[in-house]
Parts: C-alpha cells; sequence; structure tokens
C-alpha cells in the first residue's frame, strides 16, 4: 500500500524524531505529521496494511521513552485548529496538538483555566497531558488531567472513528468500542476488586481505580499514552481563576518534619506544596544566596489560593505560624506577586545550573517520577540518598511533597568505564526501593518505554492481566505504540540512552536541531521546520 502524502522515511527527517525529553533514542521506521483528522485516519489505515506500529507523540516534551519508538512516528503537533471556549459551560474543544500555554491564553480571556500545570506548561500539548495523565503542583488540589477530560475523539487501530464521552451510550458502530461494551461491566467488577493505591497520584498503568468509580472509558483512555487509540480533538472541563494566592516559603531542619508540613498545609486547602530537598538547596546555593539557612534539610514552597487577597494574606499568616508550630525552622510569606514570584524562583533555579554541566556530565531522568504513600516520603528520600552516595553519584531531588511524589535527577559521568552499569543498578534499586513501600514508579509521567517492562514489581498480577485484556479489544494486532503500557517480549527498560558517546552519531542537520529543541526549549516547534533551518 503506497504511503500517505506527506510521510517521511529518509535518514533525517527519522533522526530528527529519534529522540525526546527522556533518555532514549530510538530511530523510527518512517514520520507522519499529519495536518487533519482525516490524515491521522490515512496514516493508521496505511500502517496497519503495512503492520507497522503507530508511535502518537506531541511536543516531544514527555520523560519516560513513549513518544519515541521502532514504528512510524505521528506528530500530531499541527493539529490545532480546534480551540473552543465556551465560558459558560467552563468548557473547551481543542485539538490534540494545542499547548497547554494556547489554551490557558485564550481560557483567561474568559476568567477561566485549566487547573493541571506541568512545568513543560509552555511547550507541552493537550494531547500529551491526556495521553501521560500529566500534573503538576497544583494537582495537590485541583488533581491530574483524568479528572478534566470530558470527551475523546479517537481513531482506533483500524481507522475507525468514535466520540467517547463521559455519562455516555458507547458507539456500538464502532467495532473497538463494541468490542469493549461487551466486556465493560466484568471489567468494572474487576478492576473494584484491585487492592487500593496508597499513593495520592498515578500515571503508571491504566486508571482502574477511577474506571471502577465512573465506568467511563475516558478514564482508561486518559493515560493509555497512544497505547489504545490516538486522540484526534478533546473536550476539557475548565474552572473560574483563582482571584488572588499566597506563597509561602518554609525551612526545616529534618525531612520529617517538612513532611509533616507537608501534611499541615493539605489540611488547610493548599492548592500547591513543592519539596526542594538538600540536594536541590546544595545545586542552587553554588551559585546564588539561599533565604534559607545552609544546614536546612529540606524546603517546602507552598501556595495558597483565595477569594481576595487579604484573604490570601490571613490564610498564608495563619499557616505560616501552624508551620512554625510544626518545627518550620523559617518561614517567608509573599502576599504580593513579586514577592511571590521571588521565593518561586528559587524552584527554578536549578534547571540553568545543571544545563551549564560539562558535556561529560549529564543530567539523567530514568528514576524521576515515583510516587510514595505520604507518611513514608522521608524515608524513600533517604533510600535514594543513600543509593546515590553507594554509587558514588551526586543527585538532585525535588517534586510534589504534598503528594510524596519525588523527581530525582542523577548526575552520570558519561566518561567513566561503568556509568552505564551504574544508570542501571540505579535504576533497579529505586524500583526496588519504591516496591517496597507501595508506592508508583510514575505519578504524574506516564510508564513509557522506560517503565513498561518494570510494573511486574509494582502491580498487582491481577491489573496486568485486564491491562493485557484491555489491550487485546482495543489493540489485537499490538500496532498501538508498543511497548508501552505493556511491554513486549524481551523488552529492556534502557536500551540505547541518547548520552551515550559510543551510539553512532546522527545526520548532522538533525543533530543540530535536537540540540537546539533542548537549548532552546523548543519543543513546540515542528521536527522538520527546525530540521529545514539546520540544514
Amino acid at each position: 500500500m503506497k504511503p500517505p502524502a506527506g510521510v517521511r522515511v529518509d535518514l533525517p527527517a527519522r533522526a530528527v524524531y529519534s529522540e525526546a525529553a527522556g533518555v532514549s533514542r530510538v530511530i523510527p521506521r518512517a514520520v507522519a505529521v499529519p495536518a487533519s483528522p482525516q490524515d491521522v485516519i490515512a496514516v493508521v489505515q496505511w500502517a496497519r496494511a503495512e503492520g507497522v506500529p503507530l508511535i502518537p507523540r506531541g511536543s516531544g516534551s514527555g520523560m519516560a521513552g513513549g513518544a519515541v519508538g521502532d514504528g512510524v512516528i505521528v506528530d500530531v503537533s499541527r493539529l490545532k485548529a480546534a480551540l473552543e471556549i465556551d465560558p459558560a459551560a467552563r468548557v473547551a474543544v481543542v485539538g490534540p496538538g494545542v499547548t497547554r500555554r494556547s489554551l490557558d491564553a485564550a481560557a483567561r480571556r474568559h476568567g477561566l483555566w485549566l487547573p493541571v500545570d506541568p512545568s513543560s506548561g509552555a511547550f507541552c500539548t493537550i494531547g500529551g497531558m491526556a495521553a501521560t495523565n500529566a500534573a503538576g503542583p497544583r494537582s495537590l488540589k485541583h488533581g491530574a488531567m483524568r479528572r478534566w477530560v470530558g470527551a475523546l475523539t479517537c481513531v482506533f487501530a483500524d481507522g475507525s472513528v468514535g466520540l467517547v464521552r463521559r455519562d455516555a451510550t458507547l458507539d456500538a458502530s464502532v467495532p473497538a468500542l463494541a468490542r469493549f461494551a461487551a466486556q465493560a461491566s466484568l471489567f468494572r467488577e474487576r478492576s473494584a476488586k484491585l487492592p487500593p493505591l496508597e499513593t495520592r497520584k498515578d500515571s503508571s498503568g491504566f486508571g482502574w481505580r477511577d474506571f471502577a468509580a465512573s465506568g467511563d472509558l475516558v478514564d482508561l483512555l486518559v493515560g493509555s499514552e497512544g497505547s489504545l487509540a490516538l486522540f484526534t480533538e478533546l473536550e476539557i472541563r475548565l474552572e473560574a481563576m483563582p482571584n488572588a494566592t499566597a506563597t509561602i516559603l518554609a525551612a526545616f531542619p529534618s525531612l520529617e518534619g517538612a513532611v509533616a508540613g507537608a501534611a499541615t498545609a493539605r489540611a488547610a486547602g493548599a492548592a500547591a506544596c513543592e519539596l526542594l530537598d538538600r540536594t536541590f538547596l546544595d545545586v542552587a546555593g553554588s551559585e546564588r544566596p539561599l533565604p534559607v539557612a545552609a544546614d536546612s534539610e529540606a524546603v517546602l514552597l507552598i501556595e495558597l489560593d483565595a477569594d481576595n487577597d487579604s484573604q490570601a494574606a490571613a490564610a498564608a499568616t495563619s499557616l505560616g505560624s501552624a508551620l512554625k508550630t510544626a518545627s518550620a525552622s523559617s518561614v517567608i510569606l509573599g502576599v504580593d506577586s513579586e514577592s511571590a514570584e521571588a521565593l518561586w524562583s528559587l524552584r527554578h533555579a536549578v534547571s540553568p545550573i545543571l544545563s551549564r554541566l560539562p558535556a561529560t556530565t549529564q543530567s539523567m531522568q530514568f528514576i524521576e517520577d515515583c510516587a510514595v504513600p505520604p507518611d513514608s516520603l522521608p524515608a524513600f528520600v533517604r533510600g535514594v540518598r543513600a543509593a546515590l552516595d553507594r554509587h558514588g553519584r551526586r543527585g538532585v531531588i525535588f517534586g510534589h511533597a504534598g503528594d510524596a511524589h519525588v523527581h530525582v535527577n542523577p548526575l552520570i559521568d558519561i566518561t567513566q568505564p561503568n556509568w552505564r552499569e551504574t544508570v542501571e543498578s540505579l535504576l533497579d534499586e529505586i524500583v526496588e526501593l519504591t516496591a517496597q513501600f507501595g508506592g508508583t514508579l510514575s505519578g504524574e509521567h506516564g510508564d513509557g518505554r522506560l517503565r513498561a517492562p518494570l510494573l511486574q514489581r509494582t502491580r498487582d498480577h491481577a491489573e496486568l492481566k485486564l491491562a493485557a485484556e484491555l489491550k487485546a479489544i482495543f489493540d489485537p494486532d499490538g500496532l498501538m505504540n508498543p511497548g508501552v503500557k505493556i511491554p513486549v517480549a524481551g523488552q529492556r527498560p534502557l536500551e540505547e540512552i541518547k548520552y551515550d558517546p559510543r551510539l553512532p552519531p546522527l545526520p548532522t542537520a538533525a543533530r543540530r536541531a535536537l540540540d537546539r529543541v533542548v537549548a532552546e526549549r523548543a519543543y513546540d516547534r515542528l521536527r522538520l521546520e527546525l530540521l529545514e533551518e539546520a540544514n
């Protein structure tokens, strides 16, 4: 079957899609950049006829390897013609390529916003956010992406199209939906029997527990990372913007104190509560004076919202007093936009420093998304520190304290002969640590190809069986992002690591384009355009 117009198979085009924001490199077989939903259907039908896997991709800012793979990359970033806001219904209808920044700007004109705000919000796509069940700092109060998706228009593995809406009957004329509907009640009954998760956040596996409560297929499609369907349009719920906010920066002499402070903030209705571990403070303090004592074990950055400025200030004052009672060694309030921005600047201080590391030392995100039960957070962080120390590696630990969700950036010297073994050992040890605490490997970034082979160590067998059966219903030929959510035979968590100096070099123009994406954080730029500019 002849490929649809616009499908590229030349090496430079494939190479410029071989990397995303995570550590993996996989050169795909082909690249497609559909300009319309009809183009998506054509690509899916062609790939099915040829037996070629489909790897959907938005901005390529995903960390877990779900946006790279051995198949045809389907870059949906051009599908952003739809961006309609219904202010009365508080709903947005968007194409999957619409960025969160664009949606936020459109919604704010009506006094609305999407509270899900990952750190990649300036360039990540709404389709990617739904695919991974993205979250962010304010998920402490507002939850992750799943609850904000009201409907999805999907292209399934056979090229058929179906609208899946909450509280609506599934369209039996769509084969995949008819197959699922025939077993939906049994799936819901079995998912209700799964052991409960003790974590507050989870983007690992499928959303069985939410599905058990709702019975809505939307809850299984959100977070499925393109393994069940491609999204061509999304209906997103919106909320009224907070009228006022206030920020608190609180330092603690112990991790236990910081976790107790996070619980206090959570009980007070905080919108966000971020953890900056001592490892983070050490790096941040290398280039700027810290607003906290040098021996602080951890810092919390807390945001409160309210109906007006005076209420926000009063709430911050009250919570600040409670945090001092809960062992905070210092508390700084930011009750106006300028002072709040100054406090939040500490959260963003490390990235520029890490970007200036020597080329031989890489900040590698391969254990970067674990969440544990809140009471286990101090022991988990200490366990991560101990693992880094055993291997003689520095690392930066930070995350979302209110949700006991931790990001870890180990710093790896790729000139050392055993660096690869160190990476694999660290991954193995942190997976084991996460499993011991009953945690999840992904709080907000999804499983991708990095974590899918590891799910058997953290997930109940009954859940894995449900996942395999769901995959068989929607993707009987295994062409929808294989190796994501469910591993394929022989799959390893870490295959080719893009920082490996032993890898063959990519074509010069592709390398320049990919380096520019990182340097300029230009993830929302079309890769083929960057490739042309690099030639």
